[in-house]
């Protein structure tokens, strides 16, 4: 008996063994990694922006606006002889962000309020050399604009990631060039994601972005935000600030190469449009109105997007739709909101029919719109 229990054992050892060896045969090159990075003093975030920064440039803009008259008698005489006598004519006004290279051929990829209608366009790269660019397009509606740079001599491209693959908590790296200060780069996480834009005010952009709370300020704009792998998942474009911690916001880096595809080929970006204003309507909301004796129409008790005004001869009023129409379909798609409506819209083929379901006059119908290309943005 007390044999076979220490061939038992004898086993049970060798079994331990062999998993011990294959354990380590398995992570050993991975542990070597990180022993390695830990060895030399500098952490992955070093190790992602030595990756990234070579490709991270400086924009410097200029254009000059009209400076409107004014009447001289109403300046104060002490003022006049401070200042000088008020003047009317061109004025030159200069701005600065940030980019970054997305290709070897000097494609620089940025914000559009960055460069939107200047008139010159200078680029620093990350060694220190000044060169001169031109914007090959703009898109105002995902504030986006791709930039090249003249006489380009092929510095480093960044690599791209997917912003697909983020999940909130994930660390986020932003470079750029707050307020003028160069090679700056700042840390935190991935705070939210699909942060519509709408809900911070911005009424006339379509766009989900990466909430982050890495330090991003003015001059940031344009610049990476990068993973804890050195891949940019997205471009820097909104700051909130308040009290405590600010906000930021990026763009995800998908949509952007997806704009940045079609403004290298067309030099413009298409959205779809159906010509409606839409407020977000829930069953709760709907019978708190309807509770209001003062109340002019009963709205269904139901959530969608609904109608609140509809543009003049725009594709809505075509077919039909009517302020007071609730939406709350598009093709087999429900319609629990207006977010949900804009992004249905935005992938829709511009004159092929959109079919939308709503509610009015507590009846469900269905209606075809056919979207046309949004106006305005030149």
């Amino acid at each position: 008996m007390a044999r076979g229990n220490r061939s038992a054992t004898m086993l049970l050892k060798l079994v331990l063994l062999v998993s011990f060896l294959t354990f380590q045969f398995c992570v050993s090159p991975a542990i070597a990694e990180q022993s390695s990075s830990l060895e030399d003093g500098h952490s992955f975030v070093a190790e992602a922006v030595r990756r990234v920064a070579p490709a991270v440039v400086r924009i410097d803009t200029e254009r000059t606006v009209e400076r409107q008259p004014f009447d001289p008698t109403l300046i104060d005489p002490l003022l006049r002889d401070l200042l000088g006598e008020p003047g009317f004519g061109p004025e030159l006004e200069r701005g600065q962000g940030s980019g970054v290279l997305i290709d070897e051929h000097g494609l620089v990829l940025t914000n559009a309020h960055v460069v939107e209608r200047v008139d010159e366009v200078t680029v620093t790269l990350s060694d220190g050399e000044l060169s001169d660019g031109h914007v090959v397009g703009t898109d105002p509606v995902t504030d986006l604009a791709l930039v090249q740079i003249d006489d380009f001599t092929g510095k480093a491209e960044a690599p791209l990631g997917d912003s697909e693959n983020l999940q909130v908590g994930d660390w986020a790296i932003a470079l750029g060039t707050p307020f003028g200060l160069e090679r700056t780069v700042t840390l935190g996480i991935v705070s939210s994601l699909h942060r519509n834009i709408s809900s911070l005010g911005f009424s006339d952009k379509r766009l989900d972005l990466i909430q982050t709370d890495a330090a991003i300020n003015p001059g940031n704009s344009g610049g990476p935000l990068v993973n804890a792998q050195g891949e940019v998942i997205g471009i820097n474009t909104l700051v909130r600030s308040g009290p405590g911690a600010g906000l930021g916001f990026a763009i995800p880096i998908n949509l952007a190469r997806k704009v940045s595809d079609q403004l290298l080929i067309d030099g413009e970006v298409v959205h779809p449009y159906l010509g409606v204003q839409l407020v977000s309507l829930t069953a709760r909301i709907a019978k708190q109105h309807n509770r209001d004796p003062n109340a002019l129409v009963e709205l269904p008790e139901r959530s969608g997007a609904l109608v609140q005004s509809v543009l003049p001869d725009s594709p809505a009023q075509k077919a039909g739709l009517r302020r007071g129409d609730l939406v709350i379909g598009a093709g087999e798609i429900a319609i629990p909101d207006p977010e949900t409506l804009l992004e249905h819209v935005d992938k829709a083929e511009i004159g092929l029919p959109f079919a939308v379901k709503i509610v009015r006059n507590g009846k469900e119908m269905s209606l075809s719109v056919k979207p046309a290309a949004l106006p305005g943005l030149g």
